[in-house]
């Protein structure tokens, strides 16, 4: 049988697997407080500037010469720690930056690393790191290791996000993909908003870090019982290890699967070349089918990440608590997601036309802000208009990942992820500078959202559709189901030439 067949043997969402998706989406919580922690420990209290004869140690650089920084808000965070105000204050985006350009380098990385060597192994490696990084942050004594801390927690956290959410599509059956991806994001959504709570009670900003961090322990614990890809296994030829995995999960379910044997396909020996992680991401560019995909998926990967991350990380800098604003926006994700399971099972909608709908939607929003005006009082406002954005935003952010899963064979998926995602970093590291925009023009940052998405949505229409089509293991399943596509297409064209030339006929006789 294939793997699809054995899934169905096992049980492609059992209790077992119940319970593994849950340990990984679990995660995504800690991962969340990872990624948002520099939105509240690098609030700016309000200040102004004193002249003095003598200015205080560390505040040379903050201030023009004889004058000195006094907050006037009761708050501790590193810019009050260290005076990251006016000529320094870029150190905050800095920080910020160096994060998502250490997820950049992890997902470089550890995507066609995990193909090499294992999903398992490279997610446990990277979750230990990002834990012992973490405590790093919360301790740092000067502003330079704090930075160096944030760029090696992104560059663990980027690695392993991608590893963690193609676990929670390869431990279950094909049909349960777009509910495992929903939930990867929906758990992350929760995260910002249990953060956002997290930091209205522990304001110290190195206690937050600390307990933020403190998490990942208890997750790490609880990934050590999870077991390898069989989809991973099987693709590299280690049919019995996979055959292993499956008997395992399938007694877990309380379905014994005795019978259970996949079938021996030349194409999933060990020693193939399009087979190996190492050549995956060269099969990205010289592969036609997949250097198409792979551009297109790259744009819209980084223009989601940039709205997504550029609303959600100008919530400390919106009107009103700080606290309150970053929990609106994780809260605001949560009705994304049940839309996105509705559209994308849809075969009016599928996955392509959802993504790219939702996508020209946020663009729609950020457009509209700029005909709003600010401090308005009414429910119409900037901040509703921008909430509504992330919520459309997010919403193509989650189906790019279920779809982009879909698009890539077993064999380079990780490969193929970890590019976009890479691109998507791209993103996330222009993110923190967009909102700082509005001191140019207040419509400017949503200017650049609103293109991205329109932009994004309409690029996104080049993709074929892959619901309740067939998922590639490897490169030559894929050659297959592009030509019995293609012929698909040419019988089609065919018959509908044949039925032109019938009326034709009929019609002049």
């Amino acid at each position: 049988m294939d793997l699809e067949e054995a899934f169905l043997s096992v049980g492609e969402f059992g209790s077992y697997q119940k319970r593994a998706v849950a340990v990984l989406v679990l995660t995504q919580v800690y991962m969340a407080c990872q990624s948002m922690l520099i939105v509240l420990v690098g609030s700016t209290p309000s200040y102004r500037l004193h002249l003095t004869d003598a200015v205080p140690s560390g505040q040379q650089d903050a201030a023009p010469s004889g004058q000195q920084v006094v907050f006037t808000e009761d708050m501790d965070s590193i810019v009050t720690e260290w005076f990251l105000v006016r000529q320094q204050a870029y150190k905050v985006s800095l920080a910020g930056s160096l994060f998502f350009a250490g997820l950049l380098v992890g997902n470089v990385v550890f995507g066609p690393l995990s193909d090499r060597i294992g999903r398992r192994p490279v997610y446990l490696t990277g979750l230990f790191f990002e834990v012992i990084f973490g405590y790093v942050t919360a301790v740092a004594p000067s502003y330079e290791v704090f930075a160096v801390s944030r760029l090696l927690v992104g560059l663990m956290n980027g690695g392993i996000g991608l590893v963690c959410f193609v676990l929670t599509q390869e431990y279950v059956g094909k049909s349960y993909w777009a509910m495992t991806g929903t939930l990867t994001s929906m758990s992350f959504a929760v995260g910002i908003a249990l953060f956002g709570a997290l930091g209205y009670y522990i304001r110290p900003w190195r206690s937050l870090a600390t307990v933020a961090n403190s998490s990942g322990v208890l997750f790490l614990l609880m990934s050590l019982t999870l077991p390898e890809s069989p989809r991973w296994l099987y693709s590299q030829g280690q049919t019995e290890r996979a055959e292993e995995v499956l008997r395992y999960m399938a007694l877990r379910n309380g379905n014994p699967a005795k019978n259970l044997t996949l079938q021996r396909v030349g194409a999933a020996k060990p020693g193939r070349r399009d087979n190996r992680g190492g050549a995956g991401v060269l099969q990205l560019v010289v592969h036609p089918v997949l250097r198409l995909r792979t551009m297109v998926l790259m744009y819209v990967w980084y223009c989601c990440s940039l709205v997504y991350y550029g609303l959600t990380l100008g919530s400390g800098d919106s009107s009103g608590s700080r606290y309150v604003n970053v929990a609106m926006y994780g809260l605001v994700e949560l009705p994304a997601y049940p839309l996105c399971i509705y559209f994308i099972n849809k075969h009016w909608a599928g996955r392509r036309k959802s993504m790219a709908s939702f996508l020209c939607l946020a663009g729609s929003a950020c457009l509209c802000t700029m005909f709003i005006p600010e401090n308005t009082g009414t429910f119409l406002s900037v901040t509703s208009l921008a909430l509504l954005g992330k919520l459309m935003v997010s919403a193509a952010f989650n189906i790019a990942y279920v779809y982009t899963s879909e698009l890539y064979p077993t064999v380079i998926r990780n490969a193929g992820l970890g590019v976009c995602s890479m691109s998507c970093r791209v993103g996330g590291i222009l993110a923190p500078f967009v909102p700082s925009m509005r001191s140019l023009h207040s419509s400017l940052p949503f200017t650049v959202f609103c293109l991205s998405g329109f932009s994004a949505g309409c690029l996104g229409l080049l993709l074929p559709e892959t619901l309740n089509g067939p998922s590639a293991d490897t490169l030559e399943e894929l050659n297959t189901s592009c030509r019995s596509t293609s012929s698909r297409s040419r019988v089609v064209e065919s018959k509908a030439l044949l039925y032109d030339a019938d009326q034709w006929r009929s019609n002049h006789k």
